[in-house]
C-alpha cells in the first residue's frame, strides 16, 4: 500500500445452515459460545455526540457517510445481529475497518447501517489453528508491533501504519517487504466471515486454505477479491505455507534494521528530455532486476513523482541495513537511474530499527482531504510516449493545487513466484504498481481535479481505451486503488468489463463465490460483483 498521506487453544462450534453451508467458529475468538466474554455492541445514531466523528472517519472527505446506525462491534456474533437486522429492515449495510478507502465504496449515502470493526483489534497466537489470529479492525502498525515484539516475525503489508487490516488484506496486501516475502495474502491461512445465505439468515464461517475445506473458495476470495462484497470479515489467521515448528518460525522475519534513502530531483533542473531519460532508466532497471533470484529482492522503492509546483520529486528506497552489500547495491541503483540524465540528485540516508520504520506515522494532508485516484499494474515499463503524458500532466500550469502524484512502486521478485490462480490476486508477473492521485481542499475544485486525473489516465492508457486493460505491457487494476469510473460506460470505453480489468481470469471463480455466499446481494458497493 502506498504512503497515501504524503502530500509534498479454542473449541470449535459448528452449526448447519439452510443453504448447506456449515459455520465453524473458534469460540475464544468471538464464536457463539464466547459471545458473552466480549462487550456489547455500541449502536450510535444521529444525535449521539459520537456520531459526527464516527461518520466522518473516512479517508476521502468527498464522501461522508450518513447511516441511520453505526454499529461498533466486538465479535462475529454481533456482526451477525447487525446483518440480520439489515436484511429484516431492508437496510443497505456496509463495513469499515481502518476507513482508508480511496473512493465511495464505504461512505456511500445509500448505506443505512455501518458496521465498524475498529474495536476488534486483538492480535494473538492461536494454538488450535497454529497460526496468528488478527481481528479485522487492527491497524497495520499495531499488527507489525505486536508480531515483531511478541515473536520476532511480521506480515509483508503496507507502508501506512494507520490502514486497517480488513480492507488491506482482503484486497491483496502489498508493501516494502513484498519483493522479499510476497503479498500479505500469500501468508493468509484462514478467514472468519459473516455471510448471508439464501434464507436471509446471517452465519459465521471460518474458511481455511486447506485443500479439503468445503469453504476453501471463500478463503480464496479474500486473498485479493476485495472487502465488503462476499461478507464481513471479522478475523484473519496468518501462517506462511510450508512452515512448521514454533510460532517464531511461522511467518517471515523482518530485518533488525532498515536503511531508508530519499533520492530527490529538482524540477528546476528537469527538461522533458531529462525526465524521460530518467524514467526510461528506472523502468529498464526494474524490468531487469525484478526476478525471484535478484540480489535486489530486498530493495523496495517508490518513485513519488509530485507536481512540478511542489518543486521536487523523490525516490524512496528501503533496504535491509544488516546485509553488507546493501550500500554498494544502492549506489549502483542510483547510478543506473542517473545515466545520461545530466542531473545529480541529492540523497539523504538514515538507518533505523525495522519496527520504527514500519510504524512511523505518515504525514497528514490537513485541509487537502478531498481525493481522487486510480491505480494498476505494469508488466513492462512505461513507454516514451506514456512518460511524455506523465510529464505534461505533472507540469500542467492549470493544475494549481500542486497535489498531483504519479507513484511507481517496485513489484515482482517473490510476488511473481506465485501462480496467478493461487490467490485472487491475478497480477503475478508485473514489475510495478502504478497509482495516480490528487488531493485538494475545496468542493469547488472537484470538477477540475477529477478531470486532471481523467486526462492523465486516458493519456497513459490511450492504446487501451483509457484504463489499464491487461495486455503484454499492462496487468490490470487493483481493487485497493478503486475508481468507480471503471464501471461507468461513459468513462470506461475499453469494451472490457471492470471485473476483467481488476481480476483477469480469476473473475469466474470470484463470481461463483458471490453466488454461493451472498446470493441475495446483501454485501455490495460501487465495485462489487452482482450475483449471476
Amino acid at each position: 500500500m502506498v504512503s497515501r498521506r504524503t502530500f509534498l487453544g479454542s473449541s470449535i462450534v459448528a452449526a448447519g445452515t439452510a443453504t448447506g453451508l456449515s459455520a465453524v467458529v473458534p469460540a475464544a475468538y468471538g464464536g457463539t459460545s464466547g459471545a458473552a466474554a466480549v462487550p456489547p455492541a455500541e449502536i450510535v445514531r444521529p444525535g449521539d455526540t459520537r456520531y459526527a466523528a464516527l461518520a466522518g472517519r473516512g479517508y476521502n472527505s468527498r464522501f461522508v457517510s450518513s447511516p441511520d446506525e453505526i454499529w461498533l462491534v466486538h465479535s462475529a456474533s454481533q456482526v451477525e445481529k447487525a446483518v440480520n437486522q439489515a436484511i429484516r429492515d431492508n437496510q443497505r449495510i456496509t463495513v469499515r475497518s481502518g476507513g482508508h478507502c480511496f473512493d465511495g465504496l464505504v461512505d456511500d449515502p445509500r448505506f443505512r447501517l455501518l458496521v465498524d470493526t475498529s474495536e476488534m483489534k486483538a492480535i494473538s497466537f492461536d494454538r488450535e489453528m497454529n497460526a496468528f489470529a488478527v481481528e479485522s479492525g487492527a491497524r497495520l502498525g499495531e499488527v507489525y508491533k505486536a508480531l515483531y515484539e511478541g515473536w520476532g516475525v511480521t506480515l509483508p503489508g503496507g507502508v501506512c501504519p494507520e490502514v486497517g487490516v480488513g480492507g488491506h488484506v482482503s484486497g491483496g496486501g502489498y508493501g516494502p517487504l513484498s519483493r522479499r516475502y510476497g503479498l500479505s495474502v500469500d501468508h493468509l491461512y484462514a478467514v472468519e466471515v459473516v455471510v448471508a445465505g439464501r434464507d436471509g439468515a446471517a452465519r459465521t464461517i471460518v474458511a481455511t486454505s486447506r485443500r479439503g475445506d468445503p469453504h476453501r473458495d471463500l478463503w480464496w476470495a479474500h486473498t485479493g477479491g476485495g472487502g465488503g462484497q462476499f461478507g464481513i470479515v471479522t478475523k484473519f489467521w496468518f501462517r506462511t505455507p510450508g512452515t512448521s515448528g514454533s510460532p517464531a518460525a511461522l511467518l517471515p522475519k523482518p530485518p533488525a534494521r532498515v536503511r531508508k534513502s530519499l533520492v530527490t530531483w529538482s524540477w528546476a533542473d528537469m527538461t522533458e528530455a531529462r525526465f524521460t531519460r530518467l524514467l526510461l532508466n528506472h523502468g529498464a532497471w526494474h524490468a531487469a532486476n525484478s526476478g525471484p533470484t535478484s540480489p535486489y529482492a530486498t530493495l523496495h522503492s517508490s518513485f513519488q513523482l509530485h507536481s512540478s509546483l511542489v518543486g521536487t520529486f523523490t525516490l524512496e528506497v528501503r533496504m535491509d541495513a544488516t546485509l553488507p552489500d546493501t550500500p554498494r547495491l544502492f549506489d549502483a541503483y542510483v547510478v543506473a537511474l542517473s545515466a545520461g540524465v545530466g542531473v545529480t540528485p541529492t540523497t539523504d540516508t538514515k538507518e533505523m530499527p525495522w519496527v520504527e520504520a514500519a510504524t512511523e506515522p505518515t504525514p497528514a494532508f490537513g485541509a487537502y482531504s478531498r481525493h481522487k485516484s486510480i491505480g494498476g499494474h505494469l508488466r513492462k515499463p512505461l513507454t516514451e510516449a506514456q512518460i511524455g503524458v506523465v510529464y505534461r500532466s505533472l507540469t500542467d500550469p492549470k493544475h494549481s493545487t500542486g497535489a498531483g502524484l504519479v507513484y511507481l512502486a517496485a513489484y515482482g521478485c517473490k510476488i511473481n513466484t506465485v501462480s496467478s490462480s493461487a490467490t485472487a490476486v491475478a497480477q503475478r508477473d508485473s514489475v510495478f504498481k502504478l497509482w495516480y492521485s490528487t488531493n485538494w481542499s475545496e468542493a469547488s475544485s472537484d470538477a477540475a481535479e477529477i478531470e486532471w486525473i481523467r486526462t492523465l489516465r486516458k493519456g497513459v492508457h490511450a492504446s487501451t481505451g483509457g484504463f489499464p486493460v491487461p495486455n503484454d505491457q499492462q496487468d490490470g487494476g487493483y481493487i485497493n486503488y478503486p475508481d468507480v469510473e471503471i464501471r461507468d460506460p461513459y468513462q470506461n470505453t475499453t469494451g472490457v468489463p471492470f471485473y476483467t480489468i481488476l481480476y483477469k481470469d480469476n473473475y469466474p471463480r470470484l463470481q461463483r463465490v458471490k453466488d454461493t455466499y451472498d446470493p441475495r446481494n446483501v454485501f455490495r458497493h460501487g465495485l462489487s460483483l452482482n450475483p449471476s
